[in-house]
C-alpha cells in the first residue's frame, strides 16, 4: 500500500529523482539535445516555467548543465589550480 501512494505520489508531483530522470530519458533519446534544451523542452511540453524548476535538479544534473554550458561559451571556464610563483 505504501509503495503504491509513492508511485502515485511520484507521478503527480515531480521530485528531483524522477525529474533527473526524465531529463536523462530525453538526452539519450535525441541524439542532439543537450540537458540545457532538454530541461526546456520538458518545461514546454509540460506546462512548467523553467525558472521554477530550479528547485528540483539535483546535484549531479547540475554538473552536467554547467559542462553544457561550459562547451556552449554560456560560460567563462575558471580555473582554481594556480602554480607556485617563486
Amino acid at each position: 500500500m505504501e509503495q503504491e501512494l509513492k508511485k502515485v505520489f511520484d507521478q503527480k508531483f515531480l521530485t528531483a529523482t524522477t525529474f533527473a530522470m526524465e531529463i536523462e530519458r530525453i538526452v539519450q533519446r535525441e541524439e542532439d539535445m543537450n540537458y540545457i534544451d532538454a530541461i526546456v523542452h520538458f518545461c514546454e511540453v509540460n506546462n512548467i516555467e523553467v525558472e521554477s524548476v530550479s528547485k528540483i535538479i539535483s546535484k549531479p544534473l547540475k554538473e552536467k548543465i554547467k559542462c553544457d554550458a561550459l562547451k556552449l561559451n554560456f560560460m567563462k571556464k575558471t580555473s582554481r589550480a594556480r602554480l607556485p610563483i617563486d
